[in-house]
């Protein structure tokens, strides 16, 4: 089934997760923008040198060089028979140079699925993560503790808080995506293309969600 969709969610909602198992599903490409500017940075192409000037500096990269790059992207084989825009759009105003390109391009959207989260469930997803400082193993102090605390269980290294894992860092980068992401929830309800699931539950339950929600 040919399926074009944009996933929106705040940090920790499993955004990233729920688009690997649906483009798998529906057999279409995973589009993440900050893939794509990865490989366009390493592929040397214009707008990769472009992007990486901006990348380099600190700066963001703007929004006419991403467009750009979704543009080629779209007119690639496998995105023929549909996408999964992960992490893009992520402000009114790239939503609306989006509604732009697939207009010019006779796309349309199947819809626009919102995974909702609240924040004190992201706060504790997110912020019970350790990490082992000598393999890397990813553990959680609720979900997926480690046999013995503190202690990883592959290599038996120290585990450890990244900053960005942190609560005060995580309350800033969700009021950050409150600021920028609640408009384009408003932009897409206006457009009638918005679609609410529920985010709590297992994977499989979140999936199902998702696909009914597209399909019906």
């Amino acid at each position: 089934m040919a399926m074009r969709f944009i996933l929106l969610g705040g940090p920790g909602a499993g955004k990233g997760t729920q688009a690997k198992i649906l483009a798998d599903r529906y057999g279409v490409p995973q589009i993440s923008t900050g893939d794509m500017l990865r490989a366009a940075v390493k592929a040397g192409t214009p707008l990769g040198r472009e992007a990486k000037t901006h990348m380099d500096s600190g700066g963001l990269v703007p929004d006419e060089v991403v467009i750009g790059l979704i543009d080629e992207r779209l007119d690639q084989k496998d995105a023929g028979r549909g996408f999964i825009l992960d992490g893009f759009p992520r402000t009114v105003a790239q939503a609306e140079a989006l509604k732009r390109l697939l207009n010019r391009k006779d796309m349309g959207l199947d819809g626009v699925v919102s995974i909702d989260v609240d924040d004190e469930e992201l706060v504790q997803r997110l912020g019970g993560r350790l990490t082992c400082q000598g393999c890397g193993a990813m553990f959680h102090k609720v979900f997926t503790p480690p046999a013995k605390e503190g202690v990883c269980d592959t290599c038996g290294g120290a585990l450890y808080q990244r900053n960005d894992d942190k609560e005060e860092t995580i309350r800033e980068r969700l009021a950050t995506y409150h600021r920028q992401t609640a408009p384009l929830v408003d932009f897409y309800k206006t457009e009638g293309a918005l679609k609410s699931v529920s985010g709590l539950g297992g994977i499989e339950d979140i999936t199902n969600r998702i696909m009914s929600a597209l399909e019906n």
